[in-house]
């Protein structure tokens, strides 16, 4: 079998470890009746635990020389499917017919992983539960609470769609070649219903996507142009706080207000006190 000699610019790190991989398969808990997809399988070794279990497996490798490798190693699997494509333009939903939620799980390279999951996003409709591979620092802003340094707009846009659980820390030696950071192996489970109501999204990303652009100044200056002082007030939201005081419920009533306020229709809203 051909050899593969990893590519920074794809941002392989290969994990070779047997217990960190024991430890992924038992907190996926793979079933034989499920849809999985793999996102990034590098050389296989999660791809081949994972085929011990599922009954269809689709992997989505970018590297086509990897992907040919693994055509290769599986020889003769009728229950894997690989697509040589981009991970951040695939439709994911395609391989879900009637209504069938998928698995997706993936060791994901560091440079892609947040627009990855926002891609991901997008097609919850057809997504059971997503278990990644991340770099600790962004496992660490997707379950990061109000009052943290890790709280930001990654925190508040996975939240709103996502349950989110950090499971378990991994070292760099757990991957070839060696990154220079930890690793944390995470699950994301869609939610059937967000925790809060939100009128109009594109303008909740916008409200919070503002808020969050300099962090140290406080919401009257930061909002400016979209909501002067008095109007946050009404919404019922200290001007004075700065973006990462505030919860996901709180951003939710500045956008909803935002939406009253184009509407020509205020809204009442309740502070929390």
């Amino acid at each position: 079998m051909t050899t593969h000699t990893p590519r920074k610019r794809f941002g392989q790190n290969f994990l070779h470890d047997a217990s960190v991989l024991e430890h992924i398969i038992a907190v996926i808990d793979p079933r034989h009746d499920e849809h999985i997809v793999e996102i990034g399988p590098g050389k296989g070794v999660l791809t081949r635990a994972l085929l011990n279990e599922a009954t269809r497996l689709d992997v989505v490798e970018l590297d086509r020389d990897l992907a040919s490798y693994l055509q290769e190693k599986f020889t003769g699997s009728d229950t894997l499917h690989i697509h040589s494509a981009d991970a951040l333009k695939f439709d994911y939903c395609r391989l879900a017919p009637c209504n069938q939620k998928l698995r997706i799980v993936g060791n994901l390279p560091y440079n892609i992983s947040t627009p990855l999951m926002f891609h991901l996003l997008e097609q919850t409709a057809c997504i059971q539960d997503m278990h990644f591979m991340l770099q600790k620092e962004v496992a660490d802003r997707l379950a990061a609470q109000p009052g943290t340094t890790a709280y930001g707009r990654l925190s508040l846009m996975m939240q709103y769609r996502c349950n989110i659980e950090r499971l378990f820390i991994v070292p760099p030696t757990a991957f070839k070649p060696v990154p220079k950071v930890d690793s944390a192996f995470v699950r994301l489970i869609p939610h059937l219903q967000p925790p809060v109501d939100i009128i109009n999204e594109n303008i909740f990303k916008q409200v919070v996507t503002q808020a969050f652009t300099q962090r140290r100044k406080t919401l009257r200056n930061t909002l400016k142009g979209t909501l002067n002082i008095n109007e946050i007030k009404d919404a019922g939201i200290d001007p004075g706080l700065r973006a990462e005081a505030l919860t996901l419920e709180q951003f939710a009533r500045l956008s909803n207000f935002v939406c009253a306020s184009k509407q020509g229709a205020k809204k009442t809203f309740t502070s929390d006190s």
